[in-house]
């Protein structure tokens, strides 16, 4: 099949055009400039130059594609955003969903894929939830709602086929985030930030590798189910136990324990609903579907990954 890619110079998105081209697809990836370009050539695919904001160019891009798989977003990295850092991100969720939908019933492509979140179905009362459940957007993830729906609404009208795979709190060596937290657990600055008046309330949350992500698109593009899938691993955890699992493996001192409302003096109110409310899920409908499995099926087994990819390249040093 010939599969276009908005989002591949992304961390999932570089991946799963990697993984996709490995399964004998003809890959195209949207870029920007050269350094994009060098990207997609490098795991494999096809550049093409456009902007997932302009419906012209991936319309263009896109043409004589099957499979057309959404995975560009632009979250904040910064820890303390303001506001039109989220609304560019809103734009490339709501904007992109809506670009992709048009060039896929301009080329009558047989399916979409979307990138979204599952913690915008997280429950109020902090209970387990799967993909049935009633959502519950914050700011941070209205848009992902409003993306999923621009989707399913658009394959009703142009009958392609919808998938959206809402992926769990993602890390790897080259997300901006596992660094951060890598770098202040080193410099003994990154602390257990959790619920409840003294910060002893640790929530459940659902993390999933990137590689494993990826793997979840690149088995979706193969795939015939439709629907939402959530892509995580196979045991929730909580914040306190991934950044302990993570001082270990880089040998660091453990964290300290700070209440959420002490962290939201230096971290912004999405960023800390997203580390103290819960979120546990399952994998069990994507693995059913697509005979799908992580690589990594606990955090303690992906954080080991990433030290390990860190020492192998240097970037990581003893605390």
């Amino acid at each position: 099949m010939k599969v276009f890619i908005a989002g591949a110079t992304g961390v999932l998105g570089r991946r799963t055009v990697a993984l996709c081209a490995d399964r004998g697809h003809d890959v195209v990836g949207l870029t920007r400039d050269s350094g994009g370009d060098r990207v997609v050539r490098e795991h494999g695919g096809e550049p093409r130059r456009g902007d997932v904001l302009d419906r012209e160019s991936v319309v263009d891009a896109a043409t004589g594609s099957d499979v057309l798989v959404h995975a560009a977003t632009k979250i904040p990295t910064d820890t303390n955003p303001d506001d039109e850092e989220w609304e560019l991100n809103d734009r490339v969720r709501r904007e992109g969903a809506e670009n992709l939908v048009a060039a896929a019933a301009e080329h009558d492509a047989d399916r979409v894929l979307l990138q979204s979140v599952v913690w915008l179905a997280r429950q109020p009362d902090g209970s387990r939830f799967d993909e049935g459940a009633e959502p519950h957007p914050d700011r941070s993830t209205q848009s992902a709602l409003e993306a999923e729906r621009i989707v399913t609404d658009g394959a009703e009208t142009h009958g392609f086929e919808p998938v959206v795979l809402r992926g769990g709190y993602f890390y790897a060596p080259d997300t901006v985030h596992t660094k951060l937290f890598g770098e202040g657990l080193l410099d003994r600055r990154m602390p257990i930030i959790a619920g409840g008046l003294l910060g002893r309330d640790d929530a459940e949350l659902s993390f999933v590798h990137v590689d494993d992500a990826a793997s979840a698109f690149a088995a979706a593009v193969d795939g015939d189910a439709t629907g939402t899938f959530h892509v995580v691993d196979d045991r929730p955890t909580t914040y306190a136990n991934f950044l302990q699992s993570f001082a270990d493996e880089l040998d660091a001192p453990r964290p300290r324990r700070i209440p959420g409302w002490l962290g939201g003096l230096f971290i912004d109110a999405n960023m800390r609903r997203l580390l103290t409310e819960p979120m546990p899920t399952s994998n069990d409908r994507l693995r059913e579907a697509f005979d799908w499995e992580p690589e990594y099926p606990t955090v303690d087994e992906g954080l080991a990954q990433v030290v390990s990819r860190w020492r192998a390249t240097g970037e990581v040093v003893e605390a």
